[in-house]
């Protein structure tokens, strides 16, 4: 039996696509090469932007069609399709028909008893003696996708509900992993010869251990850097909000800390930013960053930008534009704004049509590679 998996999203997705194939392999599946060779097809989805919705839906023809194929063969078992990630309930619904299974990650330690059971072709683990915290399934040992880049998730979940957002709803509230368990992961990769360490979580520098509230995210970059070996720390995303001093100078200090930054803005308006329930003026970001190049002069700094908020003008879209050209981002990750189901900003009316959306991504782009 074969796996295919296909992953839609951010970096964390990307780590728990690591863990679901350790998963898979367990139950004696063998990764295929191409989708057609496939057995079980698993998409890890994402909600965040309706653009990864709508690549899902795109796919789902494709399987009508392996499986009339594989039919009319006869000889190979039926394609079973699974579908998880961050999904928001809209989309389960929508979805429900198109797959035979949709499981919820936080339950993959369970999985081998859903494959059991509505697969019939697995044999199944005692998934009961599994614990059910909410960080369970990062326990589990990745299958990595490389041998240069390590996605290591420090948190799941987050607590900030930015009003355009669906990761506290599909992720849940804020959950911590125990330091001492990120650090063994930290350390059985930097012993396979990794080179890159990836911190991941939702707002990184929320993070307080588990089980030891004195452990904060610039202490646990300190004890990371304090391994041997010949690597570099990143991590994404910080909130600019939560971004303190200490953090800096712990940046500043630590050897193996990359000066690579990811900042997001959102947006270089006042107004913008107070709608999206961003906690920040853009006076406070802008002195955030000259702290940080202060302390770091050869700082790599990219953001994330969301064109086409409700309501956003012209005007507020030109001080995004502004502030780009004050701060001269290294790198940029401009999203335009689609409505998600349950937030709060999916209230306000979408009201800037989608072609001025583009017009305005396209500029912050020109900007962005204007100045590499």
């Amino acid at each position: 039996m074969h796996y295919f998996l296909i992953t839609y999203g951010c970096q964390m997705n990307k780590a728990i696509s690591e863990r679901i194939a350790t998963i898979l392999e367990k139950q004696k599946y063998k990764p295929a090469s191409t989708i057609n060779e496939a057995d079980l097809i698993l998409v890890n989805m994402c909600s965040v932007r309706q653009s990864a919705v709508d690549r899902v839906y795109g796919l789902t023809p494709k399987f009508k069609k392996l499986r009339e194929k594989r039919a009319v063969g006869g000889w190979r078992p039926k394609l079973k399709t699974i579908l998880t990630g961050c999904i928001l309930k809209e989309d389960r619904k929508k979805f429900r028909n198109k797959f035979d299974l949709i499981l919820n990650i936080k339950d993959l330690p369970k999985w081998p008893k859903y494959l059991y059971l509505k697969l019939k072709n697995a044999k199944p683990l005692p998934w009961q003696l599994f614990g059910v915290n909410d960080d369970y399934h990062l326990k589990i040992k990745p299958k990595y996708s490389n041998n240069f880049s390590a996605f290591v998730p420090i948190s799941n979940g987050c607590n900030n509900f930015c009003s355009y957002c669906v990761v506290p709803y599909v992720r849940g509230p804020l959950v911590c992993r125990n330091h001492q368990e990120i650090l063994k992961e930290v350390k059985n990769v930097i012993k396979k010869g990794f080179k890159e360490i990836w911190l991941l979580g939702q707002n990184v520098n929320d993070y307080q251990s588990s089980t030891d509230p004195t452990i904060n995210f610039p202490k646990l970059l300190k004890m990371i850097d304090k391994i041997g070996g010949d690597f570099k720390i990143f991590f994404t995303s910080p909130h600019p909000a939560d971004f303190t001093k200490e953090l800096i100078d712990t940046m500043a200090r630590c050897k193996k800390v990359a000066h690579y930054l990811n900042l997001p803005v959102q947006s270089g308006d006042n107004t913008i930013l107070k709608k999206m329930n961003r906690p920040y003026t853009i006076e406070q970001y802008k002195n955030l960053v000259k702290k940080i190049r202060k302390k770091i002069s050869e700082i790599r700094l990219s953001t994330d930008v969301i064109v086409g908020f409700p309501g956003e003008t012209e005007k507020q879209f030109q001080n995004t534009v502004k502030l780009f050209k004050e701060i001269k981002f290294d790198y940029g990750y401009i999203a335009k704004y689609s409505p998600r189901p349950g937030t709060a900003a999916f209230k306000l009316k979408d009201d800037v049509p989608l072609e001025e959306k583009k017009r305005r991504e396209k500029i912050l782009r020109e900007l962005i590679k204007k100045d590499e």
